[in-house]
């Protein structure tokens, strides 16, 4: 019995030995002091630079709410929209907050949080045009983030839509406010703070996709840093954090002509 004792906890060890260590984010983000956030710094309200140059928006100022309650040094990388998976799975960052929907395809990859906001997805022009069908959007110019969910979208949906790709939201929406789309493709909260900075244009939405709800996103298998980041999510909800900061950069982004 004693020899099987000792065989057993040889084996035991040994296996524990050559097991490959499990990746804990939150343990290092808690043991380092340190926090990378992935933002999109391109997208206002979600995230841009004031005018005195700093980084602010809603999803800037909600990682620094994180990095404050895990009591570490927040350190923000910018990102696109297509660069953002990529970049969490290359271990560029700890934990995306960019305005990222979840989808089936995306959730292979990327753990995703209970809802932080909500929006909606559309195309949004400045004749008061209203697209009564994802038929109707054939032929048009639609200027849109390459690589983004709308991107996504209307390839499979809207397959005759002409579709003008830039590599980042700011460009995309420059090319529109230029007159180089007669549309551009993003979501309500976007459009609105587009509408706000440039009322000559009278923006309106011209169709509308879905809601898109947006979410933290995290590795595959860091369970344990997705369960405290919806404990955080989930306190700063009831106390009324979450509510401040949506009014503060949303105001009314619900809100558009023909919504």
């Amino acid at each position: 019995m004693k020899l099987f004792k000792r065989i057993l906890a040889a084996a035991t060890i040994a296996a524990a030995l050559s097991a490959p260590a499990l990746a804990d984010t939150l343990v290092d983000v808690t043991s380092s002091g340190k926090l990378r956030v992935g933002v999109l710094l391109d997208a206002a309200p979600w995230g841009y630079k004031d005018g005195q140059g700093k980084d602010t928006g809603l999803d800037v100022e909600l990682a620094r709410m994180m990095a404050k309650d895990l009591n570490a040094e927040l350190e923000i990388v910018p990102l696109t929209g297509a660069s953002r998976i990529p970049s969490l799975l290359a271990d560029k960052v700890d934990v995306l907050i960019a305005a990222a929907g979840a989808t089936p395809e995306r959730a292979q990859q990327v753990m995703f949080s209970q809802p932080y906001a909500a929006v909606s997805l559309g195309v949004f022009g400045g004749k008061g045009e209203k697209i009564d069908s994802v038929a109707g959007l054939a032929g048009k110019q639609i200027a849109v983030a390459k690589g983004s969910t709308l991107d996504t979208w209307l390839t499979d949906n809207a397959p005759e839509a002409k579709l003008i790709r830039f590599e980042d939201t700011a460009s995309a929406i420059s090319a529109f406010l230029a007159g180089q789309a007669d549309y551009f493709a993003e979501n309500s909260a976007i459009a609105v703070k587009v509408a706000d900075d440039n009322p000559g244009k009278n923006v309106s939405i011209a169709y509308r996709i879905r809601l898109s709800p947006a979410h933290i996103g995290v590795k595959q298998g860091e369970q344990n840093f997705l369960n405290w980041i919806n404990t955080f999510l989930f306190f700063h909800n009831m106390n009324g954090d979450l509510a401040k900061l949506q009014m503060t950069f949303f105001k009314e982004a619900q809100t558009l002509p023909h919504m």
